[in-house]
């Protein structure tokens, strides 16, 4: 079988300061792991991949996550008045979820006419 598109590996972005590798590591590490890897990391260089990873729209709660484990001082040194605020919402607590409402016993029925379309023309 023959593949469409190319095998090497994807290029990385110049704006990352850690290797593909690392990132993907990070990417893919679950709650446990996380925090070993971010770890290994040298603190300045953790505060530069939460800023990055904060800025792509797909990883921003992975960002927070990262900036968890950064000190302020490190955040601000790494993203100026932007890593002021990533400390601050890195350590929000999360907004409880809304209360889903209780199974009725039987469902309600939806009518798509209602009743405040009967008798009108619609021309």
């Amino acid at each position: 079988m023959t593949q469409s598109h190319p095998t090497s590996g994807a290029t990385p972005d110049p704006n990352c300061p850690v290797s593909l590798d690392l990132l993907g590591a990070v990417y893919r590490a679950d709650e446990y792991d996380l925090p070993e890897i971010l770890a290994r990391i040298p603190p300045l260089t953790r505060a530069k991949l939460a800023a990055y990873l904060y800025g792509k729209s797909h990883m921003h709660q992975l960002g927070l996550t990262v900036a968890r484990a950064c000190e302020r001082e490190e955040l601000i040194q790494a993203a100026d008045e932007i890593g002021a605020v990533i400390y601050g919402q890195s350590r929000l607590k999360p907004a409880k979820a809304a209360p889903t409402p209780a199974a009725p016993g039987t469902p309600k029925k939806i009518s798509l006419g209602g009743s405040s379309a009967k008798g009108r023309r619609f021309d």
